[in-house]
């Protein structure tokens, strides 16, 4: 069987994946390039960030200053390289998207607006009103259909990466409206899958966001790193985790506790409201188990005061209360995943062939924890810097033969209807193990930690591997087999659970998101380093440590 071929073959169609595809298409107008989602473009995550996107657009702020509010928002294991890079490419990138019709909201003078945003010492987050990863994302998709050469194959799951004499060689996908296996050949793959937020039950993410291309990565051998840093965010709605976003505290809102006093004075109190999630997220747990918090049926929570705000919309829609007389009930609720695939500033990874960007990569940007709005950046920087360097690759990379695809394909396409569809003897069903999962995930694998709650959720993950083994799956048509994706992206979210977890525990000290109540403290002379996961068929991952890359800014005690 002969296999379609692409120079370029890109693994989700949010900001970072059409980002790159774009910059593959303006590096080389004769390349062929695929764009392979497992939901429609627009339905992508990217398209759920409200507040804004961070560059040093105005006179009195500057690429120094963003790229020292990052390293120490990231509690100093980002690259330092990569942030300087990563600070003097922003700028180019916004105002690039502005030219392609981004709608940024403006100053009366007619500049781009920004606003205040956590762990940053000026205003540099650029808004376009409060829908702006809409409408990047929008500007994005439109000028991706400027290029012929950009396909899509949309509602596509991908299921394994190609690997053929230590190289990737394209991608083995599930068509959900067809239920039928096929492989797609290519000289590169871009994997910008996004994060892996549904392993927790409480997230601001959507259902969507399951670690795909992380775990098809570490299957492929390519490690992960610091997978134990995971955000987050201080303002999700208790009930649902839809987030409250972080522009409402820029703009003035308060966090008030059940004594209607604004506690962050005794925790950041430099910056009140607008310090850096890890820390403000700690201060609410702390407060919650003062007893000073506020009791409701979804747990406790803090006040959100909006009032002087006059903002409405999400209050009445998502909580039933009028936020024009009455506050915002908020919790920490899991954002945003710092660890990710293992890559350098090109986005190759140490697999020839594979390259990745956006949440799903971890090219040094965020070490410990993100600042806000960085990450909407972070897409269009190291998107464009992936679809370039995987162009550049594509224009000398020799085509892969179908011979050995049409044999992985076989491999793949058996391995999935063995272990998901041809077993009728099951007994486990996939929505149990799934909630089960996310709520230990929540409990022992949190905004804080310790080395007894952490092995405790060693052992469930243990469990849910075997019971997963058993999972029956009921539904056995073809078309959008729902229950088969689901049970493919609980395979991938249970192998990434793993990795968080022994992550957790092997980093023994507290630093940016990762909190361990046994570890209170950072210890620079064993961890100022990144931790990396590699994969061992069978076996727990294998971790170690690497050195931070250090260029100008030591690390100091990270206060506010």
């Amino acid at each position: 069987m002969e296999f379609p071929l692409y120079d370029v073959l890109i693994v989700g169609g949010g900001g970072a994946g059409l980002r790159a595809a774009i910059a593959a298409a303006e590096t080389d107008p004769g390349l062929k390039i695929l764009i392979v989602s497992k939901v429609y473009p627009m339905r992508s995550h990217t398209v759920s960030a409200e507040g804004g996107a961070a560059a040093a657009l105005r006179p009195e702020d500057s690429w120094e200053n963003h790229a020292f509010d990052t390293v120490k928002g990231s509690d100093y294991i980002s690259d330092q390289f990569v942030v300087e890079t990563f600070v003097r490419e922003a700028p180019v990138e916004l105002i690039q998207l502005e030219h392609w019709g981004c709608p940024w909201s403006r100053d009366p003078d007619g500049k781009i607006s920004a606003r205040p945003f956590g762990g940053m010492t000026t205003w540099r987050t650029c808004f376009a009103a409060d829908k702006t990863g809409f409408h990047m994302l929008h500007t994005l998709f439109q000028t991706s259909l400027k290029y012929d050469r950009i396909e899509r194959l949309d509602e596509t799951f991908v299921t394994s990466l190609l690997v053929e004499d230590g190289r990737c060689v394209g991608i083995a996908a599930l068509n959900q409206r067809s239920g039928v296996m096929s492989a797609v050949r290519a000289k590169t793959v871009i994997l910008t899958t996004g994060g892996n937020g549904r392993i927790y039950a409480f997230s601001t993410n959507g259902n969507i966001c399951t670690g795909d291309g992380m775990a098809l990565a570490y299957r492929a051998g390519v490690p992960l790193k610091d997978m134990e840093m995971v955000q987050f965010h201080p303002t999700g709605l208790p009930s649902t985790g839809i987030l409250i976003t972080e522009a409402v505290r820029g703009e003035g809102g308060y966090l008030t506790n059940n004594k209607g006093e604004r506690f962050l004075k005794d925790y950041v109190p430099s910056k009140m409201e607008l310090g850096p999630r890890d820390i403000i997220s700690r201060a609410m747990v702390t407060e919650f188990e003062a007893g000073r918090g506020f009791a409701g049926p979804y747990g406790n929570y803090m006040h959100l005061d909006v009032r002087h705000l006059f903002m409405r919309e999400l209050g009445l829609d998502y909580v039933g209360i009028d936020i024009v007389h009455d506050p915002i009930p908020v919790r920490p609720v899991e954002h945003y995943m710092m660890g990710g695939i293992d890559c350098d500033i090109t986005g190759a990874t140490s697999l020839p062939g594979l390259f990745t960007a956006g949440e799903c990569a971890n090219v040094g940007l965020n070490g410990a924890n993100r600042l806000g709005s960085n990450s909407l950046s972070e897409c269009l920087v190291f998107g464009a810097a992936a679809g370039r360097a995987a162009a550049h690759q594509a224009q000398e990379a020799k085509a892969p033969t179908s011979n050995p695809v049409d044999a992985l394909l076989k491999d793949e396409t058996r391995r999935v209807e063995k272990k998901y569809l041809e077993s009728r003897q099951g007994t486990e069903k996939l929505a149990e193990i799934r909630v089960e999962m996310q709520r230990s995930m929540d409990e022992h694998v949190g905004v804080f930690r310790t080395a007894e709650g952490l092995k405790e959720e060693e052992k469930l993950i243990a469990g849910f591997r075997q019971r997963f083994a058993r999972l029956k799956i009921e539904d056995r048509s073809h078309v959008f087999n729902t229950e088969l994706t689901a049970a493919l992206e609980l395979d991938y979210m249970l192998e990434l659970a793993e990795v968080m977890t022994a992550s957790a525990i092997n980093r023994k000290e507290s630093r940016g998101a990762h909190a361990r109540r046994d570890f209170p403290k950072r210890n620079d002379e064993h961890y100022l380093a990144n931790q990396i996961a590699t994969h061992v068929p069978g076996g727990k991952p294998k971790l170690e440590f690497r050195p931070v890359r250090i260029t100008h800014w030591q690390p100091q005690a990270r206060t506010y």
